[in-house]
């Protein structure tokens, strides 16, 4: 518990309480990469096998793992967030939280654009709308005859 004696006279602190936290979102943050990466292996090989197209399963790789890697981002900043503002909260390691955290946001930016095959602000185009747009509008095809 946080302030009491944690049975060996040792107080626990909050600051380590949050240095284990993070260390447990740095976990989880690897462990979603393995179990991801293992996941898409899997599902790529199993679509290769009955479709009998390396492109369908390579396809399947990119899209599931880049799914993957998003998440597992979005963990490990949580953990760097954690361990900056709670563990050690100096100008040096805000500066340097800032820095990784805009790398690796520039990183899911561009994979989210690599899976999507669009930036986000023109996703409404392609997307829901842009479809049903599309569908109530096909293009004027010349008459027979």
């Amino acid at each position: 518990m946080v302030g009491r004696d944690a049975g060996n006279g040792h107080r626990v602190t909050f600051t380590e309480v949050m240095s284990w936290a993070a260390r447990g979102f740095d976990g989880l943050g690897v462990v979603v990469l393995l179990v991801g990466l293992v996941w898409s292996l899997v599902l790529a090989a199993r679509i290769w096998r009955r479709s009998g197209e390396g492109r369908q399963g390579y396809h399947a790789l990119r899209e599931s793992f880049g799914g993957v890697l998003l998440l597992a981002v979005e963990i490990l900043v949580a953990a760097d967030l954690i361990r900056t503002v709670a563990v050690a909260p100096t100008l040096e390691n805000v500066a340097g939280l800032g820095l990784v955290v805009v790398i690796r946001t520039l990183l899911s930016f561009s994979l989210q654009i690599e899976m999507e095959g669009v930036v986000p602000w023109r996703r409404g185009l392609t997307g829901g709308l842009g479809r049903a747009t599309a569908r109530a509008n096909p293009p004027l095809e010349p008459p027979p005859g």
